[in-house]
């Protein structure tokens, strides 16, 4: 299989440029600055892209490469801080201007495979301080700007190429088209990258790797536990058991609906645990949200492992882990691997033979894709990211059972109407909020004093920043006023125009 390189130097969009090359059909990897040449040269990669990234190349504490890295006949491109880094690495000059570039910028470029097919002006996304003065020996300015003498540059004759914009970010108006003629044109890719293949090799792998033995998998019915059920349950069917814990956390009837569908489309040993009463009892009189966290994460623990126990051959252990779980950091230690709820920490009393990980090539898109191959319902394909501890965190204060029935049935009713009117698809997350704050209503002639509940919806393309959604009032008007005359216990509802920053996306 083909590989390009994302080498990171702490740039925030080093996924987002792997997921843009994987988009083109050729498969990325994310490694850190820190990875030695010599692991780099074995890989056989077909190009190297150098991330953007928050520090000064003249700036000795700044991240670095060793300049032979150059001399190895694989192309590369360097983005921002990535094409500051080339220029540095090759004897030109970097230097601080009065003024940098934020934003949208009108960009000239000229001649060159890079820019091949895109038009001499164009709009592309900047956002850099620093700037190359002066360029190394070999290379010549192939873009720029009104305030960048060198927005782009190349040295032909050893395929090295660098953008001071961001060809990644959707603001940049040919950049899909930049870096596919970077992976086509100068790396010469051929596109092999695809998910009828992965599914194909990933079930052959599976097959082998498991052989007679019995596989055990954490299934929280979100997409990513989902995914990988399915792929072993093509794999090996009835020598997997899927353990499926629910807390009562869960929105209306999403516990059922996990239940019935691997129950009836796959082949596999599902086991369901019922453990409501168990968790509210737990979370009795809990206000503090990092603490009902706490409790939720480690009774959900306690709860899964004890079920495991019982079983009689454990053999492997399977997770859900995805590509973003296992990625180092080009930011600080990268000896130090980003935690995530997808990886679990095993009991030392429980024993298996390895862990299973069939989903950690992949971003969430393509697990998205895989699961739609494979036959798994549009609504766990498609599922909204949903919060570990569930709703225990979109009720503030203290959790009871009256506050989830409240809070499940106005959630649905969101949801319904979304789906009803079409507006769904506008939307990157919607979700009702229970804020423990009761006010003042007339209902029939009658003073009521009862439940306020916020709704709240974003949309947004990473999760790192999101803007609150502009739903028409009539939408909100029709799903308020189904709140407050089909959910007991509800008299008012409020909608929650906060962006992130300053807020998140969740309350708590």
């Amino acid at each position: 299989m083909e590989k390009i390189l994302v080498l990171d130097f702490g740039g925030q969009y080093n996924q987002l440029i792997a997921r843009r090359v994987r988009d083109n059909g050729v498969y990325a990897e994310i490694l850190p600055y820190t990875v030695s040449l010599e692991t780099i040269k074995k890989k056989n990669y077909k190009g190297i892209i150098f991330t953007g990234g928050p520090n000064s190349v003249f700036e000795m504490s700044s991240p670095h490469y060793t300049k032979k890295i150059l001399e190895i006949g694989v192309p590369v491109l360097g983005i921002c801080y990535g094409c500051q880094l080339v220029a540095w690495m090759a004897g030109g000059t970097v230097e601080t201007p009065v003024t940098g570039e934020y934003g949208k910028i009108e960009l000239t470029a000229e001649k060159s495979v890079l820019f091949k097919d895109i038009p001499e002006k164009s709009i592309v996304w900047m956002s850099h301080t620093d700037r190359i003065a002066k360029l190394p020996k070999g290379f010549e300015v192939i873009a720029s700007t009104e305030d960048c003498p060198c927005a782009a540059m190349q040295d032909s004759e050893k395929n090295i190429f660098a953008v001071q914009f961001h060809p990644e970010v959707t603001h940049s108006e040919y950049g899909k088209a930049v870096l596919h003629n970077f992976l086509y044109e100068i790396c010469q890719c051929s596109g092999d990258w695809q998910m009828d293949n992965f599914i194909e090799a990933t079930v052959r792998k599976l097959k082998e790797q498991i052989g007679s033995k019995n596989v055990i998998l954490g299934l929280s019915g979100g997409v990513d536990s989902s995914v990988a059920a399915a792929l072993l349950s093509k794999a090996v069917g009835r020598q997997l058991t899927c353990v499926f814990v629910d807390q009562g956390l869960m929105r209306k009837d999403e516990g059922d609906f996990v239940e019935q569908t691997f129950t009836s489309l796959f082949d596999m040993n599902f086991v369901r645990v019922n453990c409501a009463a168990q968790f509210l009892e737990k979370l009795k009189g809990i206000t503090d949200p990092e603490q009902k966290r706490k409790i939720i994460g480690t009774e959900f623990f306690n709860v899964f492992w004890n079920e495991i126990r019982k079983q009689q051959d454990k053999g492997y252990f399977a997770q859900g882990t995805i590509y973003p779980d296992c990625i180092e950091s080009g930011k600080g230690d990268a000896d130090v691997i980003k935690t995530h709820h997808n990886r679990v920490n095993l009991p030392e009393d429980v024993e298996f033979l390895g862990v299973i990980e069939p989903l950690a090539d992949l971003f969430k898109d393509e697990v998205r894709s895989v699961g739609e191959k494979l036959g798994i319902p549009k609504e766990l394909v498609w599922r909204q990211p949903f919060p570990g501890p569930g709703l225990g965190v979109r009720i503030i204060g203290e959790i009871t059972a009256e506050k989830i029935s409240i809070l499940q049935e106005a959630d649905w009713v969101l949801r319904d109407e979304m789906a009803k009117n079409g507006y769904e698809k506008n939307l990157s997350q919607f979700f009702c909020v229970l804020p423990g704050v009761k006010t003042v209503g007339v209902m029939g002639d009658h003073r009521t004093y009862e439940n306020l509940v916020a709704i709240r919806a974003v949309t947004t393309d990473d999760f790192m920043t999101a803007d609150w959604a502009r739903i028409p009032f009539d939408i909100l008007a029709k799903v308020s006023n189904r709140i407050t005359n089909e959910v007991k216990g509800v008299n008012r509802v409020v909608y929650d125009i906060t962006s992130k920053p300053p807020g998140t996306v969740e309350w708590e």
